[in-house]
């Protein structure tokens, strides 16, 4: 398969891990030569509950016995779609009462982006620089590293940056800003929490000027930082939520969430102001639902901070330089972005798969399923130090 792959799939790096898969269950990933791997990545953050989970399984059969499409988003009244929005707005803010239903994370950025231009009838964008809200035209419009948008430039206008966690430049947000879009926790820039406050003060600026503040919640929610949302462990509330990845149990979704009142302007003036085909799949919408209701109804969410510890107690050796994150969102930094590749790569080779950050050379992601046992944890860190030490022979 690995000919035909390089030869007739587009390629996104140049150097593809290029793994031959033939199934994966739980934390493990195996290849067509039955080479087991444990899954330190978990899809990207996506497979919060594990590969093949069961409930997540049989939500996406039983859906596919009744239909799969049957019309464009936001017509036809159907279960799956509705319980799953319903059970989102009742694990958000009160006053975050209704729920867009998307593909993927990114389209659930150019939704947010549009309806905070709707709501406050404003064009321009405060972003954060080495911010990354995915790739479509607008999503990199907002994503603050020129690196990666100078080949695709020009994106949309209108769009200002501000360094991430500095409080002196929340004055560059005035009365012409409709929105500002942060990561609660900064992603591809290596993992970066805010600090003193940093999201209660931005949401504070923003309600003095009349912008709204949205918080792509795209990595850190759906449990894996500790708490269902990752910004209720920073003392804010946003005006829109961008969610995606772990939301899908490992199927293609994503969704932003806002007050009624604020979403109802997408459906008139003009009428479909915001619309997909395919957003809400009734089977991604199942698989989605099990996924959210499993993460809520045990003590996943709880387990990923003990798990952080469990993770940082193990990984102590010489090269690590720091571990960044929280919960079940961890970054791993050691001192050059060649000893982080060769560190990668060389797990690999021993049964575990690792994976990059896209800004931060140095980092290695640790992102598991969160439900990642303790001994599965154990042996992953093994695996590392093992690795490391390999290495520096």
């Amino acid at each position: 398969m690995k000919s035909d792959f390089l030869k007739y799939q587009a390629q996104t790096s140049p150097y593809p891990l290029a793994i031959e898969i033939s199934h994966a269950k739980g934390s493990y990933i195996y290849s067509t030569s039955n080479t087991k791997y444990l899954d330190f990545v978990a899809g990207v953050s996506a497979n919060s509950l594990g590969h093949s989970n069961p409930k997540v399984i049989d939500a996406i059969k039983n859906q596919l016995d009744l239909y799969a499409h049957v019309m464009v988003y936001g017509e036809f009244i159907q279960k799956p779609q509705l319980e799953l929005c319903k059970l989102l707005v009742e694990n958000s803010p009160k006053k975050l009462n209704s729920v867009y239903l998307t593909n993927s994370g990114t389209e659930a950025t150019e939704g947010a982006l549009k309806l905070a231009k709707r709501v406050t009838e404003r064009t321009e964008i405060i972003a954060a620089k080495n911010s990354y809200h995915g790739n479509t035209m607008g999503a990199m419009s907002v994503s603050g590293v020129e690196r990666q948008n100078q080949a695709f430039r020009p994106l949309i206008p209108g769009t200002k940056f501000i360094k991430f966690n500095n409080e002196e430049e929340l004055e560059k947000i005035t009365h012409k800003t409709a929105a500002v879009i942060l990561e609660t926790i900064q992603g591809g820039a290596g993992f970066i929490e805010p600090i003193n406050d940093y999201l209660y003060k931005v949401k504070k600026r923003c309600k003095e000027v009349g912008a709204l503040l949205i918080l792509d919640e795209i990595q850190t929610g759906i449990g894996r930082t500790g708490t269902f949302w990752g910004f209720e462990n920073y003392n804010v509330e946003p005006d829109i939520i961008i969610t995606g990845k772990g939301l899908g149990g490992g199927m293609p979704i994503g969704a932003f969430i806002a007050s009624f009142d604020n979403m109802s302007l997408l459906k008139d003036n003009p009428k479909l102001g915001h619309i997909s085909t395919f957003a809400g799949n009734p089977v991604v919408a199942a698989a989605g639902l099990a996924t959210a209701q499993q993460i809520i109804s045990s003590n996943l969410i709880s387990e990923t901070l003990r798990k952080e510890e469990l993770i940082k107690k193990h990984l102590q050796h010489p090269s690590i330089k720091e571990i960044r994150g929280k919960g079940l969102m961890l970054a791993a930094l050691v001192e050059t972005p060649e000893l982080a590749a060769k560190i990668i790569h060389k797990c690999l080779e021993n049964g575990l798969i690792l994976f990059f950050l896209l800004f931060e050379g140095k980092a290695m992601r640790i992102t598991p399923p969160l439900t990642i046992s303790d001994e599965e944890i154990t042996e992953g860190c093994n695996i590392i130090l093992k690795s490391i030490n390999e290495i520096k022979k």
